[in-house]
């Protein structure tokens, strides 16, 4: 239960994987690549789409292609996966700024914060380029932002952009948001000019994940990804179990999001242990009250045969996922019991 990246491929994707028709994804004719890439932009309702190695590669690429110019400004949240685990890539690699508003516990920004996070055209200041959000939030507990709030920010962008700017959405586990609020993958991306989606977080692919959007956009993410080194030539091996992951994993996301339900339950009433809203598959659990701290619980829960990750100073996180054994949740929750107990 550290994380729904630590999946295996399974018997389907295996064999799907061994029969799959490859051929050079960097001229673009892999076959399996490009049925996938088409299948996800149709998912989405997006003109095209790019199979890239990761949700990090994503990102960067996406912000790069918005950000082309030199002199460009991302407008991002302070506690975004971009900004917190992905090595100020944009700026790096880029050049491109990154303008931090403060992110709510729900995963929201202060409307107000964006507009004013935008920059004239004065030569003091870097121009801003892009807007971006992050859904399910990670650090605000897989929280799932609706379509709603997607087209408010759209509305701010286009009033403060002058047609210059973009919204890009960090989709890493945006099949979860589709999936606790009913909304469909297509609304959720109806606003972004740009997302990044994971097919290894969440629907168990070995890795990769891809950038959506225009076919302007994805061409230029094209060029950003040879650049970054990001072509993977046969990668049809990858594309096909993607589609299993689609075809298998996706239909029965509902499960993951019951069982994490149940998990925060079950935590929460152990003395010591408080549980964070539980949203989607993503739980929370802070051990402080314990008088044992993160590091603690997540050596002793591997003692016992439970891996979970000490997430900050306060929390261990559990993530569920589709191998997560039958009877999983218990286990997780018999462990930790004892171990609050002996403490």
């Amino acid at each position: 239960m550290r994380s729904d990246t630590v999946t295996t491929p399974t018997a389907a994707m295996r064999e799907a994987m061994k029969a799959a028709v490859v051929g050079d994804d960097v001229f673009g004719d892999d076959p399996t690549v490009n049925a996938l890439q088409e299948r996800v932009a149709r998912l989405f309702g997006k003109e095209a789409a790019l199979l890239v190695p990761s949700g990090t590669a994503g990102n960067l690429i996406c912000v790069m292609a918005h950000c082309w110019d030199r002199g460009a400004e991302y407008v991002v949240g302070d506690r975004s996966h971009i900004v917190v685990y992905e090595q100020g890539g944009a700026a790096q690699f880029g050049g491109a700024h990154p303008r931090c508003v403060a992110t709510r516990a729900d995963g929201t920004f202060d409307e107000d914060d964006v507009r004013d996070a935008f920059r004239g055209d004065d030569p003091h200041y870097p121009r801003t380029r892009l807007v971006c959000l992050e859904n399910t939030h990670n650090l605000c507990g897989g929280v799932a932002l609706p379509a709603a709030y997607a087209w408010r920010m759209r509305g701010i962008v286009d009033d403060r952009g002058g047609g210059a700017c973009g919204l890009h959405v960090d989709g890493a586990r945006i099949w979860h948001a589709a999936e606790a609020s009913g909304e469909s993958l297509r609304d959720l991306a109806a606003p972004a000019d740009s997302l990044s989606v994971c097919v290894s977080k969440g629907l168990g692919a070995p890795c990769g994940s891809l950038v959506i959007g225009s076919r302007d956009l994805v061409a230029r993410a094209t060029r950003l990804r040879k650049a970054l080194g990001g072509g993977m030539r046969q990668a049809g091996v990858l594309a096909a179990a993607a589609d299993v992951a689609l075809d298998d994993v996706l239909p029965n996301l509902g499960r993951d999001r019951e069982r994490a339900a149940a998990l925060g339950r079950g935590l929460g009433a152990i003395p010591g242990v408080a549980v964070d809203d539980v949203h989607t598959n993503l739980v929370f659990a802070d051990v402080s009250a314990t008088g044992a701290g993160p590091d603690h619980f997540e050596a002793a829960l591997a003692a016992r045969g439970v891996r979970a990750l000490a997430f900050d100073d306060r929390r261990v996180r559990f993530v569920l996922h589709h191998q997560v054994p039958k009877g999983g949740v218990d286990r997780a929750l018999s462990a930790v019991r004892d171990i609050a107990a002996a403490v």
